[in-house]
């Protein structure tokens, strides 16, 4: 097909579909005398999981490097895949054939599929975004793709997510007052769209967040929050933060928005950069996030550890015998050194990423462990 045509990814199927079975709870258990940090339990069919919860990024259908059985020894429940990269490839009969993501993957738990807005947000060669939907390039081989509302959720539906985000418009945090506004109308209706679909098409277990926009203005942010939250979903995202803004602004917007959001639905804060930022999050009232952080940091060699984190590659540990952490119980501090995994590294051996990622997981979700404890 020539690039100067447009691909509709709307395609009618026949679908099989991976069912978990009923569909989402959200209970609050505790509450912090000291922050707005709460503590909860959210059933996704037969999976449970305890909220504050983080989950790691596998945006083309793997969190990179491990495997399922890894992912679930680490004690993970929930993760996330992307919709633009899995639309592209392998594409929607692929995982239609093989009856859905999670029979895909071999994922028995959660799943978590994001819009693909951000990846449209972030491409370089965007064509167009309409009321209609968003004309772009796909960066594999330059054909023309258009994203549709409908075509979003038909997508995610095929996929068989338990958690299925809308699609919306994320500007970038030096956007003018006018195209933020614009973004927080469309992103509204785009919102409505969504929903309607969703709901003449979901599957019993499939769960609908919709998405606060408004860039970094706090009156743009309260428009948004009150249109999305008129609109009624079984949880709420806050999007457009952390795409290059200050900490400082970061958190100023969260802390406008968290307070509104309704209290018995799960509030999801779309991707962050380091543990502080989850630990400020958490203390603002978030109960999801997810990031790509501790996946990318583990492949470039810097592992997290009790004492700070360490650069594996550097000198010092060429002939330290100690595990990565002298604190942590994984199985890679239980059976590998300093001195092996700055050799994997040095040499460019794949295990060295492997063991740097199965490690930077654990202690995360430990970490949120404690932090879940200390509410």
């Amino acid at each position: 097909m020539s690039s100067t045509v447009p691909l509709v990814f709307s395609l009618e199927f026949g679908f099989q579909f991976y069912t978990i079975s009923e569909t989402m709870e959200f209970t609050i258990i505790k509450e912090s005398d000291t922050s707005r940090a709460r503590k909860g339990l959210l059933k996704l069919g037969q999976t449970v999981l305890e909220t504050p919860v983080f989950m790691p990024v596998g945006t083309k259908g793997t969190v990179k490097t491990l495997d399922s059985g890894e992912l679930k020894e680490i004690g993970l429940d929930l993760i996330l895949a992307n919709t633009y990269h899995l639309y592209l490839r392998p594409g929607l009969d692929v995982i239609k054939n093989a009856g859905g993501l999670h029979s895909f993957m071999n994922w028995d738990r959660a799943l978590l599929t994001d819009s693909g807005g951000y990846q449209v947000f972030s491409l370089p060669d965007l064509k167009k975004v309409t009321d209609e939907g968003v004309l772009f390039k796909s960066h594999i081989d330059g054909q023309e793709i258009f994203f549709t509302p409908e075509s979003v959720m038909e997508a995610q539906i095929i996929f068989g997510s338990d958690i299925v985000m809308c699609l919306d418009e994320c500007v970038e945090h030096t956007a003018p007052l006018k195209k933020t506004r614009e973004a927080v109308i469309r992103t509204t209706l785009w919102s409505r769209r969504c929903k309607e679909y969703f709901n003449c098409h979901k599957k019993p277990h499939q769960n609908l967040f919709g998405i606060v926009q408004g860039g970094f203005d706090k009156g743009l942010r309260k428009e948004s929050l009150e249109q999305i939250c008129e609109l009624g979903f079984d949880g709420y995202a806050v999007g457009g933060l952390s795409v290059g803004e200050t900490y400082e602004k970061t958190f100023d917007i969260l802390d406008s928005v968290t307070p509104g959001l309704p209290r018995e639905k799960p509030r999801y804060f779309m991707g962050l950069g380091s543990l502080d930022e989850l630990e400020q999050a958490v203390r603002m009232g978030v109960d999801m996030f997810d990031s790509v952080w501790p996946t990318r940091n583990a492949r470039n060699g810097q592992v997290f550890t009790s004492e700070g984190k360490k650069q594996v590659r550097n000198a010092r540990f060429k002939y330290s015998l100690e595990p990565v952490d002298k604190e942590c119980s994984c199985f890679v501090c239980r059976n590998h050194t300093l001195s092996y995994l700055h050799h994997l590294f040095n040499v460019e051996e794949l295990l060295g990423y492997k063991l740097a990622t199965y490690h930077n997981l654990y202690f995360l979700q430990n970490r949120i462990k404690q932090i879940r404890d200390s509410i």
